[in-house]
């Protein structure tokens, strides 16, 4: 069996972008970059998509503004945790004092 291919987000962007703004065809870009039809055609999908500032769930961002908002929600998501993390601690110290000396 043949193993999967995975691509950067920079050859999607470069890809995507051949036929988005240099007008090239789905084929000839396929046959530059040896990429498949049906993956070239997801990717000008997402970014057009994030170019509109439309993420796709379930997907690794394709144009630079997209991967930076999943970089900072995931970020802000972890702060939340660890502020939640912290809360609760600092209720379990207040709550009892003396137990933690």
């Amino acid at each position: 069996m043949q193993e999967r291919k995975t691509y950067t987000r920079e050859f999607k962007m470069r890809a995507a972008c051949m036929v988005l703004d240099d007008n090239c065809s789905v084929p000839d870009v396929c046959a530059s970059m040896d990429v498949g039809p049906t993956a070239l055609r997801r990717w000008i999908e997402q970014v057009r998509k994030e170019r509109k500032g439309q993420p796709v769930p379930g997907t690794k961002a394709i144009t630079a503004e997209q991967k930076e908002l999943q970089e900072l929600r995931a970020k802000i998501k972890r702060l939340e945790m660890e502020a939640e993390i912290l809360k609760k601690a600092t209720a379990l110290l207040m709550s009892d004092p003396d137990r933690f000396r």
